[in-house]
């Protein structure tokens, strides 16, 4: 009884492996976002089921793998898209003073942070730099940073399929990525404190020594 049992599971295994690779089969290159409604439930979800980030990070994971092929590439480009719409120099600044500091790949992985906290969170930053006061407390290893969480949809693609995920971007079409980032002017210097300030009053008084 328990061996027929254990064939059973074994065979509904081998079924759901080909049926995922009849399905990485026909997928072509993909350029569509992840509907907003979907990709902030599982982000929210994430956020007030953990403590931490690495907890975050394996439940993101494990939702984004429930998703279908087309989507967990979707999530990807989604997260792309909302990076892409914070790339400017008030955002900047914040990530500078929160992080005492901001390098080029710093202010992506502190972008991925802001996402990470979720569509309030985001929409507020968005909205206002220095409304990202109200999430001081939740800084990873000393940094306001979430580089992993850049990467979720790519591991769970890589689980489901064993395939790279970057493989099935259509990058003729879609354009709101890095490397398409706009160009700005700096409206801040770090020798003029003031015009940090000026930014984002609430980060200065709390991080600027």
């Amino acid at each position: 009884m328990l061996q027929n049992s254990c064939s059973e599971d074994q065979d509904k295994l081998q079924d759901k492996k080909q049926a995922t690779m009849d399905d990485i089969s026909k997928l072509g290159k993909v350029y569509e976002m992840l509907d907003e409604d979907i990709f902030w439930y599982i982000v929210d979800k994430s956020v007030t089921e953990s403590n931490s980030q690495e907890e975050q990070e394996k439940i993101l994971i494990n939702e984004i793998t429930k998703l279908p092929l087309k989507d967990i590439i979707g999530f990807r480009l989604r997260t792309d898209k909302l990076l892409f719409d914070t790339y400017n120099s008030e955002m900047w600044c914040a990530g500078y003073l929160m992080n005492q500091g901001c390098s080029d790949d710093g202010f992506e992985y502190f972008r991925n942070w802001i996402i990470s906290r979720g569509k309030e969170t985001y929409y507020n930053a968005e909205t206002n730099p220095d409304s990202l006061i109200s999430q001081i407390e939740h800084k990873a290893y000393g940094f306001y940073e979430f580089e992993g969480f850049w990467y979720v949809a790519l591991e769970a693609f890589k689980t489901k399929t064993g395939q790279e995920l970057y493989d099935y971007i259509d990058y003729d079409n879609f354009k709101t990525r890095e490397g398409n980032y706009p160009n700005f002017e700096f409206t801040w210097k770090e020798k003029e404190p003031e015009s940090m300030k000026a930014i984002c009053p609430k980060l200065y008084k709390e991080f600027w020594n």
